[in-house]
C-alpha cells in the first residue's frame, strides 16, 4: 500500500485507466521512465497506480495547475510514449481530469 503525499486541496487529478493488452515488451521499462520523468515536472505532486491480474489498471496523477497538466501532455517523451501505448499496450484507455476540493481518510501517514 502506498499512497501519495499531497498538500491540501485543492489540486488536479488525471485518472488514467486502462485495459492492457497481452504484449508489454518494453511496457514496464517504459512505464518506470514516465514516472521519474513526471516527478521532475513543475507542478506534480504525486502518483497511486494499480493493476489487477486481468490487466486493468487505474494510475492517478496529482498536479497543483491544469497548466502544469498541459506541460505534462505536451512532454515530448510522454508523447511518444502514449502513441506506444496506443499501437502495442493498451486495449482501451481513458482519461480523466478532474479538481480535487476535498481529501480525507485515516492510516499511517495521513494527517
Amino acid at each position: 500500500m502506498r499512497f501519495a503525499r499531497l498538500p491540501e486541496p485543492p489540486y488536479w487529478s488525471v485518472i488514467f485507466a486502462s485495459q492492457s493488452k497481452a504484449e508489454d515488451a518494453g511496457y514496464v521499462e517504459t512505464a518506470k521512465r514516465m514516472l521519474a520523468l513526471a516527478a521532475a515536472q513543475p507542478g506534480f505532486l504525486g502518483v497511486e497506480s494499480t493493476r489487477d491480474a486481468e490487466g486493468f489498471g487505474i494510475t492517478v496523477s496529482y498536479w497543483d495547475s491544469l497548466e502544469a497538466i498541459d506541460r505534462w501532455r505536451r512532454d515530448v517523451e510522454h508523447a511518444a510514449a502514449r502513441a506506444m501505448g496506443r499501437e502495442r499496450w493498451y486495449a482501451a484507455f481513458r482519461v480523466r481530469v478532474a479538481r480535487v476540493e476535498r481529501a480525507y481518510g485515516f492510516g499511517p501517514g495521513h494527517a
